[in-house]
């Protein structure tokens, strides 16, 4: 491989301080990546004090660090990182995750091959293994779906495109949730996003999400969504998807008019959207929400 097929990574690892264990252990994955380029890890400190004890000089595999200096959220954290990263492929991964050590080497190699891509994902692994059954993830895919299998912890990207005509994560959003899939969708719009079929991510079991029980925020976030991108009414079954998230989400705020509004819309989308019926019946005081939740998790399903 010619040195210019392994050009220099930075890698924003972004922490608020509680998981000081993880984050080593996220660091060592990232050290440990039989990628031959040099790679530098940009620790994001997110109000909490630096822990300069996770820093290192080594000039093929440094720890850096910074602060988030923007909105007080992991949009604001990882655009903090990405600006203060040097080099033109940026990385993300989370500091409770861990990358497998071939993960650079095979997603640098897959932008070789896609040089209009903006980003290339991978699979990865926790209660269960995520992986996308196609090598590149398309725009009408997304509308579809919020595809699982492609988290922000197995993003590659090319960063002066970041700062260029795609941009960084919108700090729009409110409270920042869905940023993620929100920078899918303007990387697919972009150009296709090539897809490493390979289990190289792995992200440890939750008790709960930090946005769990936040609904209103999150129908929020589902319906600005709607909002800032008009192509999902050209996919009825993505609007649908959508459209069913805020009624169920609404839902479980107890917000009966707006779950009854986006359920009526979600239904004329397409009547097949189960969650138009998830929010129906706990509107209708049938269920509860916990109930659908927890038969959603057993059978392993995204969103």
């Amino acid at each position: 491989m010619k040195n210019t097929d392994r050009p220099p990574v930075s890698v924003v690892v972004c922490t608020t301080g509680n998981r000081p264990e993880m984050l080593r252990e996220a660091l060592a994955s990232i050290r440990a990546q039989d990628y031959e380029g040099d790679v530098t890890a940009v620790v994001v400190f997110d109000r909490c004090e630096p822990d300069k004890e996770v820093l290192s000089d080594d000039p093929h595999r440094r720890v850096t660090w910074t602060t988030n200096e923007r909105v007080p959220n992991v949009a604001g954290s990882r655009n903090s990182g990405i600006l203060a990263a040097s080099d033109d492929l940026v990385a993300f991964c989370d500091d409770d995750n861990t990358w497998r050590p071939s993960k650079l080497r095979l997603q640098v190699e897959a932008l070789h091959r896609n040089p209009d891509a903006a980003l290339v994902s991978c699979g990865m692994v926790s209660t269960q293994e995520r992986l996308w059954p196609s090598a590149h993830i398309t725009f009408d895919d997304l509308l579809r779906s919020r595809i699982p299998a492609a988290t922000t912890s197995s993003f590659l990207m090319r960063r002066p495109l970041l700062l260029g005509p795609v941009g960084i994560f919108s700090e729009e959003i409110p409270r920042g949730f869905a940023e993620d899939y929100e920078l899918l969708l303007r990387c697919a719009r972009h150009a296709p996003i090539p897809y490493v079929p390979e289990i190289l991510v792995e992200v440890p079991p939750h008790e709960g999400s930090h946005f769990y029980g936040r609904w209103s925020m999150i129908a929020d976030s589902h319906e600005w969504l709607l909002d800032h991108y008009p192509e999902f009414r050209r996919d009825r079954r993505g609007y649908a998807r959508l459209a069913g998230q805020v009624a169920f989400e609404s839902s479980m705020a107890r917000d009966w008019g707006r779950s009854l509004k986006w359920a009526r819309r979600a239904f004329a989308a397409s009547p097949l959207e189960p969650r138009t019926y998830a929010a129906l019946a706990v509107t209708s005081r049938l269920v509860s929400g916990e109930w659908v939740i927890g038969r959603v998790q057993a059978r392993g399903s995204g969103t």
